[in-house]
């Protein structure tokens, strides 16, 4: 029998305030109220919940807190929907990987953990659709190199072949890790000098390994496309680790 002095153990009964956040919230999640929207108006919200205005501006606060809700202050038109993507968690993650000393090696690994298994789903299940956008994206690369911006090119490749796989919560942890991958891109292919430099010889080499991909991808050969983006992820992994062995996240983050 729990006595009555275990108060420290106690569940504690949610506030008023939390329930109708935690309502609100649920139709966010169920796409009652979609990204954009804006709340009905207090008054309409305090009789349908019946409760106090204070109670009400609390459980939107917290709905604000989590980034759920945009709120203008003064504005007439209350608080405004915002459906929240990978990068919610991305910062606090990157700063997490950095507190804790992760290494960008110990981020590689995690990405060819994670990309070969997605870059099959994506032969298997993935949409027309996404094929033809991840082809537009992989015939962009050449001019991507040109303009000086392939490394955010090449990192949006990855993020947006691991989101169109169909899972979605792998598609999450690449949005998580998409800011700590482009920054390690572009420090891999600048180099420390000229003669470092990613050639085109090399983009050439990067760029049909993506029209690969895409290939084996519309041909729903799903085996083949994992196996050819392990070893491009192999591959890749040697050479942006090059001078970078040590290298930590919180080397390359802000």
């Amino acid at each position: 029998m729990i006595s009555a002095d275990a108060a420290p153990g106690a569940v504690r009964s949610p506030k008023t305030a939390e329930l109708v956040a935690r309502t609100l919230r649920r139709m966010v999640v169920e796409g009652q109220l979609k990204d954009g929207d804006f709340l009905p108006h207090e008054a309409e919200l305090i009789a349908h919940f019946g409760v106090s205005r204070p109670t009400l501006r609390e459980a939107v606060r917290v709905l604000e807190s989590e980034r759920l809700v945009e709120v203008r202050r003064g504005s007439r038109t209350g608080a405004r929907v915002r459906v929240p993507g990978p990068e919610i968690v991305a910062r606090p993650a990157a700063l997490l990987m950095a507190i804790s000393g992760t290494t960008l090696a110990d981020v590689l690994a995690a990405r060819i953990a994670i990309e070969p298994p997605a870059a099959k789903m994506l032969a298997e299940n993935g949409a027309d659709e996404a094929h033809a956008e991840l082809r537009e994206m992989a015939e962009a690369v050449p001019a991507a190199w040109e303009a000086g911006t392939l490394a955010t090119a090449s990192a949006q490749f990855h993020r947006r072949m691991v989101e169109l796989s169909g899972n979605a919560t792998l598609g999450i942890i690449a949005g998580m890790l998409h800011e700590i991958g482009e920054r390690h891109t572009a420090a891999a292919i600048s180099g420390t000098s000229a003669d470092d430099t990613f050639s085109k010889a090399e983009c050439t080499t990067l760029y049909k390994s993506y029209m690969k991909l895409i290939n084996l991808a519309e041909a729903r050969k799903g085996d083949a496309a994992e196996a050819h983006w392990r070893r491009h992820m192999e591959a890749a992994s040697v050479a942006m680790l090059k001078g970078h062995e040590q290298t930590r996240v919180r080397d390359i983050m802000d």
